[in-house]
């Protein structure tokens, strides 16, 4: 039997956009339905209960589209908020977070990780939690970097000011040990060339594509798996503009998006 319900997926603004990506790679069929909470991003240096409270907003929002499964794509968001959504919802809710962090434990060759996020993922020591569940011996190096956000969010994505910034802040990582790279926010995938540039060799972790085989993961043991073969309708929703939206959007998906409605969540 064919679930058709629709998979929700939300992140602070757009970074989310490249779970989304993912999941249409590896899940072509399922529908989709994204909310960028743009009017009130970042949520990086925002506080636990606020976070909590924007992240139940759109987590009703998206219970009232009929979602069937929902990922929170906002390590942030994953962090903070994930225990309390899924305490209180009644349907699978995954963040990004353990994913990336199995995926950094499998790769790391001598188990010196790096992780790089917003303040509030990295003040909330959640990759540290999960990386210690996996492999007690991994040691973690961890950096804030809150001003990627901005960058990604304004699409300034190469240039002098962005290799300053990311000098700026991963200058303060011993990156002669390191061997693995954990991009420890769902916007910074955007910034990958740049950071890439001044991490040379170092394995830069993703957790989209992770995050999208455990949802099918999730389908498959919950018989929800949409089996039809047409391909799935994505509707996008942000809580501000939503001209800004489309314009930057293309830059996560590789393709335009037309109709993006507002989601009256406040």
């Amino acid at each position: 039997m064919s679930d058709i319900r629709p998979i929700g997926i939300f992140d602070s603004g757009l970074g989310g956009l490249t779970v989304a990506n993912a999941l249409k790679q590896i899940l072509p069929s399922e529908n989709i339905i994204y909310v960028g909470d743009t009017a009130r991003v970042p949520y990086g240096n925002k506080s636990a209960p606020l976070i909590i409270q924007y992240a139940s907003q759109i987590t009703e929002f998206l219970l009232e589209k009929d979602a069937k499964l929902i990922v929170v794509a906002c390590n942030t968001a994953s962090a903070l908020a994930l225990n309390t959504l899924q305490n209180n919802f009644d349907l699978p809710i995954i963040g990004v977070i353990a994913p990336g962090a199995s995926f950094a434990a499998e790769l790391t060759k001598n188990n010196n990780v790096g992780v790089i996020g917003t303040i509030a993922t990295i003040s909330s020591s959640a990759y540290e939690k999960e990386l210690y569940k996996i492999n007690p011996d991994i040691k973690i190096f961890s950096q804030e970097c809150p001003l990627f956000v901005p960058l990604v969010e304004e699409g300034i994505l190469e240039g002098p000011i962005v290799s300053a910034i990311i000098e700026y802040y991963l200058k303060n990582l011993d990156l002669s040990i390191i061997d693995t790279m954990i991009l420890g926010c769902t916007h910074y995938p955007l910034l990958k060339p740049a950071i890439k540039k001044y991490l040379n060799d170092l394995v830069l972790i993703d957790s989209a594509d992770s995050v999208a085989k455990e949802v099918y993961k999730i389908l498959k043991n919950n018989h929800i798996v949409n089996n039809n073969t047409d391909k799935g309708k994505q509707r996008f929703y942000v809580t501000d503009s939503p001209s800004n939206f489309s314009n930057i959007a293309k830059r996560f998906l590789g393709y335009s998006i037309k109709n993006v409605e507002t989601a009256p969540i406040s």
